[in-house]
């Protein structure tokens, strides 16, 4: 499958069928801290991705007035 990732964006072939949880921990990221995005989706962590997807991993920023 092909994980487009940002700051800085790249992107990456992983093998599937993975779950999102299993994909982050490949990938060394911190679930708490990217959105994984399919198509328009947000995808929860037990979800499983395939071959055939392509996912997006974005940043959560955090912010607003104090």
């Amino acid at each position: 499958m092909q994980v487009v990732l940002r700051n800085p964006r790249r992107e990456v072939e992983i093998q599937g069928p993975i779950s999102v949880v299993a994909l982050l921990g490949r990938l060394g990221i911190n679930r708490e801290s990217v959105l994984v995005i399919k198509g328009d989706t947000i995808v929860p962590g037990d979800a499983m991705l395939d071959d055939d997807d392509c996912v997006e991993l974005r940043p959560v920023i955090s912010g607003g007035a104090a």
